[in-house]
């Protein structure tokens, strides 16, 4: 077996070629069977042929209700002439009842007119009508299903019906895992020490590996200490068909897998050319698979994905599925590097009679890039990026019916939207997607057709007005509607009890004031510079200008961990994290639709949510709104 190989950046394609042949080395791949009992079956492989034990049906029976005959007593018979037969000449049966030997047909009760205890007949029988013969589903020893099915729930039931009361099935392959790190704490509190982390990488690894049909094991989490996690090897290595070491994979002063694998087995692998998931690790350890894959989320889901699943799927004896794929004109520029394979996750909807990817955060640590994904973009090595509005294609990892019915939502982040979405979902069956880059952000997305609507706050400093005047400049080559969502609050957002008394804008100025602002092109920025300029105050007296979140909510979360000491947001946002709030303003939020690019009963959706009264009551239960123009027209341009 080669050893010892360390590779810091090996090509994909190689390292998944090194790990299956040396695995084909071990024989890891011999399928292994077990006997288990039929009725815990679904789901499992066969591995030999399931052959029937007793015929279906085992006897001669009726396929209907009716009266078994015999035939040759009903010749003749039609409506002139109808043929009688006496108590003695048929007997009364159900559908599935046996026939006796002494009968040969069957005369549905539709076309039996009974006298008393005789009946009488209008038309004759055949031989054998309406009876079906011994194993007339299945004879026995007739081989029901070949080895490699799947056993579903027709075959669950063919099975018990021919009497097979065991079946012989491809062995699970077991999976052990174990978490490492120091920091790491089990399902952690609402309230945690700073640096404490939870651990949660080797649940959704568990849970992949039941999907793909294995079995898995947890191990608890170990402590970085290289004997304790080379004694926790250890004692699963007997036991599992392969061993996930989750962390430790990099090059840290506490990363012990690499040198754990070389001191018990052979280490293949360690990095590979890809982003995320560079720092995986490889190795075969008593002729058995290890995978040590990093720390970050989407790096540990990419690494198990692109080398656990094959590897349980060809020890399970079966081929991999085949991938549902779909063509996209991708959003905005997205920048590559030549020399590794990178796998960025998407958001994909239908806008008119295109597919449109959104690129979701490129952060290996951002865990609800994988929830709000609908597949992923496979960017392979040697390219330099994808240009905006260029083709790509997409692995979906949801149904394609589910991006036919999405609708995206584009532009500045409001609380409101999430409802929004969350009542669409539940009343209508339909998804909205959004997307939080601010308010022009938005009205660019709309004038490159990217979106179906946007959320838009943009305050005119010269009138005073909202929205409409950008709108009419940037969308004057494309038929629009600006609708009315609500108007809010906005002010600062500050730590429970205001411990630095800050009362307006003018207490951010000292520099122990830390403030966290929002985007470039967010409403809540531009309304800031206006305040700024109304007070005489330039952007470089206050810190923390050029710090940046994209929500009101993150502005918030960041007041609330002691990252910053104010913020310019909504109230909404501040009464959802416990902080205090000082009004500053009222505005007007609005939805921007593009008519030609949404269904009009999409539209009246949209109406009759904000409109009705959960959305309403949802939205005042968060308070600092108000809805005296909701679901009103407030301009609209046509070509």
């Amino acid at each position: 077996m080669e050893r010892n190989i360390y590779i810091k950046n090996t090509p994909l394609e190689q390292a998944i070629e090194l790990f299956m042949r040396q695995l084909e080395k071990c024989s890891y791949f011999q399928i292994t069977t077990e006997t288990i009992d039929v009725l815990g079956s679904e789901d499992r492989i066969l591995s030999s042929a399931a052959t029937a034990r007793r015929s279906s049906p085992h006897y001669i029976a009726s396929a209907m209700d009716g009266i078994a005959v015999q035939a040759a007593d009903t010749y003749g018979a039609n409506e002139v002439n109808p043929v009688i037969l006496n108590k003695n000449q048929y007997i009364e049966v159900d559908t599935g009842e046996y026939v006796p030997k002494s009968f040969d047909a069957v005369i549905m009760i539709e076309d039996v007119n009974y006298l008393g205890e005789q009946v009488e007949l209008i038309k004759p029988a055949v031989p054998w009508q309406h009876i079906r013969s011994v194993g007339e589903d299945l004879v026995a020893m007739d081989m029901i299903a070949p080895s490699g099915t799947i056993i579903g729930p027709y075959e669950l039931a063919s099975f018990i019906t021919a009497a097979i009361s065991e079946v012989e099935v491809v062995k699970k392959p077991l999976v052990a895992i174990i978490p490492t790190g120091t920091e790491l704490r089990d399902r952690g509190h609402e309230e945690m020490e700073p640096g404490e982390i939870v651990e949660s990488n080797s649940r959704m690894l568990m849970a992949m590996c039941q999907k793909w049909g294995a079995d898995v094991f947890r191990h608890d989490i170990v402590i970085d200490d290289k004997a304790r996690l080379l004694e926790a090897v250890k004692q699963v290595k007997s036991k599992a068909d392969m061993i996930v070491i989750c962390s430790g994979s990099s090059a840290g002063r506490e990363d012990y897998t690499s040198s754990i694998i070389q001191e018990l087995g052979d280490l293949l692998i360690h990095g590979i050319a890809t982003r995320p998931g560079k720092p995986a690790i490889l190795g075969i350890i008593d002729n058995k698979p290890v995978i040590g894959v990093p720390g970050y989320p989407i790096s540990a889901q990419l690494v198990f994905t692109l080398f656990a699943r094959p590897v349980i799927y060809k020890k399970l004896g079966l081929n991999l599925p085949a991938d549902s794929v779909i063509d996209c004109r991708v959003s905005r520029k997205i920048a590559s590097s030549m020399g590794v394979d990178e796998f960025i996750y998407v958001n994909t909807a239908r806008i008119k009679n295109d597919y449109i990817s959104y690129p979701l955060s490129r952060g290996a640590g951002i865990t609800t890039s994988l929830v709000k994904a609908d597949g992923v973009m496979h960017i392979k090595r040697g390219t330099e990026g994808l240009e905006a509005g260029s083709r790509c294609t997409v692995v979906l990892s949801k149904p394609r019916d589910l991006i036919d019915r999405t609708l995206v939502c584009i532009g500045s982040h409001d609380i409101s939207i999430d409802f929004l979405a969350d009542i669409m979902q539940k009343q209508h069956n339909t998804r909205l997607v959004s997307t939080n880059v601010g308010s022009m952000g938005g009205i660019m997305s709309l004038m490159k057709g990217e979106c179906h609507f946007s959320g838009v706050h943009l305050l005119d400093s010269e009138t005073g007005d909202y929205n409409s005047s950008y709108i009419k400049k940037y969308l004057k080559h494309s038929p629009w509607i600006l609708m009315n969502l609500l108007y809010r609050e906005q002010g600062l957002i500050v730590k429970k009890g205001n411990p630095m008394n800050i009362k307006d804008i003018r207490d951010l100025t000292p520099h122990n004031v830390r403030y966290i602002n929002r985007q470039k092109g967010a409403g809540t920025r531009v309304l800031f510079d206006y305040l700024l300029l109304k007070a005489g105050l330039s952007q470089d007296q206050i810190n923390g200008y050029t710090r940046e979140e994209y929500t009101h909510l993150a502005v918030a979360a960041a007041v609330k961990n002691d990252a910053a000491d104010c913020g310019l947001g909504i109230y909404a946002s501040a009464k959802a994290l416990d902080l205090d709030f000082i009004p500053i303003s009222e505005e007007r939020y609005d939805l921007c639709i593009l008519p030609d690019l949404i269904d009009k009963k999409y539209i009246e959706v949209l109406m009759e949510i904000i409109t009705g009264k959960e959305f309403k009551k949802r939205v005042m239960d968060f308070g600092g709104y108000s809805f005296r123009n909701t679901g009103n027209i407030i301009c609209q341009g046509s070509l």
